[in-house]
């Protein structure tokens, strides 16, 4: 076949030449090398990615004072207290028991945990849970409200009566402090403190210096990590 008059035009040659040299330096800087002769994606350079620090966990306000009321495990004197507002019945809070037992064996004398209600209404077992942890508290004291919520953050179910039994308390006696009802207005107070001091979710924890006041939320389960750094700050 005979050549095409484009073919025979020198600007033709001149322009495929252009190309040529267009796509490969193209092709070429869509590699590069790692110094062992492995072609490896190339990549377009952008704006350097600034780490942003990660945010203080916010101030908690008008938080109410660990009193003798409250549940307390640990040394009822330690200098900082993680209040934690919690459900029973909340699957997050399950995972977060065993975080604060760990935090409790890190700082001794430090640091105490304190157990405040606030039962989310979409948890049919949270309520119930919470008025049988007072009574077993009423019957047995601070160590056997300890270890009704050992059982009950352990997953075992809500066989409130049995956990009673099992830990060796009167029965009759639970009974009648679960029929009267006396502990619902403190858990609603309980509640409604944690709510006004920032308090959304459970479980909902605020690490308390009992001496200065000063309060910082840690929302979440979160990991222990998480803890240790607001503590430390606030045993400063």
């Amino acid at each position: 076949m005979p050549p095409s008059s484009s073919q025979n035009n020198p600007w033709f040659a001149i322009s495929m030449g252009l190309i040529g040299l267009i796509v490969g330096y193209g092709l070429a800087g869509a590699v590069n090398t790692d110094g062992s002769g492995l072609k490896l994606p190339g990549q377009v350079a952008g704006d350097p990615v600034v780490q942003e620090p990660s945010p203080a966990p916010p101030a908690a306000a008008d938080v109410p004072p660990v009193t003798a009321d409250d549940h307390v495990r640990g040394n009822p004197d330690a200098l900082v207290s993680v209040i934690e507002y919690s459900d029973f019945e909340c699957p997050f809070c399950k995972r977060h028991h065993p975080t604060m037992t760990q935090l409790l064996e890190e700082y001794g004398d430090d640091v105490n945990w304190v157990y405040r209600h606030f039962p989310l209404a979409f948890h049919p077992n949270a309520m119930p849970a919470a008025v049988a942890s007072e009574c077993v508290a009423e019957i047995g004291g601070n160590n056997a409200f300890w270890d009704f919520s050992d059982k009950l953050m352990a997953g075992e179910g809500f066989d409130f009566e049995s956990y009673v039994s099992e830990l060796g308390l009167d029965l009759k006696s639970f009974q009648t402090c679960v029929a009267s009802g006396k502990y619902t207005q403190k858990i609603q107070d309980q509640m409604d403190t944690g709510a006004a001091a920032g308090v959304n979710g459970t479980p909902g924890n605020i690490v308390y210096n009992n001496k200065t006041k000063a309060a910082q939320i840690v929302s979440g389960a979160q990991p222990l990590s998480a803890f240790k750094s607001v503590v430390d700050g606030m045993l400063e």
